[in-house]
């Protein structure tokens, strides 16, 4: 007896080789687009060293660049890239805001901690 309820989506060939190699393309991009903001971020880690001046810039950086990946991630493999803006829009801003509350709780929270442990001692 055979299943009906298992499809085989490989078998399906649904779109051109104009648009596979199109396909192809995209992942490629999305593959050097984040491999090379991960390369950023980790040389940056690797040549400036914690508490040097330039450290609280590179702390910051790492923050954006990983906003920006995540954003990315999210629009193309969740594709919501192929969505209306306005659609987008409800999605992102409120997922930037409470990344950017939680970091402001972090910064907030890390300095008061860090207050009273400098002034209590440890």
């Amino acid at each position: 007896m055979e299943r009906d309820d298992i499809v085989e989506y490989s078998l399906d060939g649904h779109h051109s080789e104009e648009a596979g190699v199109k396909i192809r393309k995209k992942i490629w991009f999305v593959t050097a687009l984040l491999t090379a903001i991960t390369a950023v971020e980790v040389a940056l880690g690797m040549m400036i060293k914690q508490g040097s001046e330039a450290w609280p810039i590179v702390k910051w950086g790492f923050i954006v660049l990983t906003m920006v990946k995540a954003g990315y991630i999210v629009l193309v493999f969740m594709h919501l890239g192929d969505e209306r803006k306005s659609l987008k829009s409800v999605i992102l801003i409120p997922y930037f805001i409470f990344i950017a509350y939680l970091i402001f709780i972090l910064l907030w929270e890390g300095t008061a901690i860090g207050e009273v442990l400098s002034t209590y001692g440890s």
